[in-house]
């Protein structure tokens, strides 16, 4: 295979490890992936080199780039394996910043029966070489948005009620930037990717819009049914998906087809 001819805008079925090893230095924008963890770490019967994919990752992720690692923890024994930490921990150490710690909430989470609080979340760690290069941060619609408020409001310090010198009256803002945790509806569509843990398409798309532009190049190294290659695509980016199941690169490659894309 040569690049970029034979990897831009394609799925590539193969090991990611390999594959990534014929990708040039600094060559990719912006990565989305979700890998197989803990008890699920074999995956179609194939083994997970962590530590090998995130150099790899590290090595051809463009200065200013992001990589987005969404992951969770089993429980095993009754205790959470700690693995997400420990990944987060590992990418710093070979030279990504952890720039932020965000949150995958799943709003329809299934209940279990255990002695704790039920499991609705997993990790979205951005991890960025150096400074990220692009933000373009989701609005959220304000509460208060549009209403008066008076800043030269009593505000009191050590028991005396003490005002501020302004008087002007202001109003909130209509919108302002969303915060680190970011909910979706989750398993909408499993019966068309038959794929067992689907990335909401809005996941995506969310990450796609706030951490490149148009014609960037995207990355999936663990592309499973496609979701990350179909919504950049879709956003206008140039995207390459690698995974290692013949069955899911025919279903990345025909959700594809479907919105007429390939």
């Amino acid at each position: 295979m040569k690049y970029p001819d034979d990897y831009i805008n394609k799925i590539i079925c193969g090991d990611c490890l390999e594959v990534m090893k014929q990708i040039p230095d600094k060559s990719i924008d912006l990565t989305i992936t979700s890998p197989p963890y803990d008890n699920l770490r074999n995956y179609q019967g194939y083994s997970f080199d962590f530590e090998g994919i995130a150099k790899e990752l590290f090595r051809i992720t463009k200065d200013g780039g992001v990589v987005v690692w969404v992951v969770g923890d089993a429980t095993v024994n009754g205790s959470e394996t700690g693995t997400s930490f420990k990944q987060a921990l590992y990418f710093k150490e070979i030279g990504f910043n952890l720039h932020d710690t965000m949150i995958y909430q799943k709003i329809n989470y299934i209940p279990l029966t255990h002695k704790r609080y039920e499991q609705e979340f997993e990790y979205m760690f951005i991890l960025s070489k150096g400074a990220p290069k692009t933000f373009n941060p989701l609005l959220k619609k304000n509460k208060l948005g549009g209403k008066k408020y008076n800043p030269n409001r009593p505000r009191d310090y050590d028991g005396n009620a003490i005002r501020h010198n302004r008087s002007e009256e202001l109003t909130f803002k209509e919108y302002g930037q969303k915060g680190n945790i970011f909910g979706y509806i989750v398993g909408a569509g499993n019966d068309i990717t038959n794929h067992p843990a689907t990335f909401p398409e809005q996941l995506v798309a969310d990450h796609i819009i706030s951490w490149s532009n148009k014609n960037d190049l995207v990355f999936d190294p663990m592309n499973g049914s496609g979701t990350t290659t179909k919504m950049a695509k879709l956003l206008g980016r140039n995207f390459i998906g690698i995974e290692i199941s013949e069955k899911y690169c025919e279903i990345a490659r025909q959700r594809l087809r479907q919105e007429v894309l390939l």
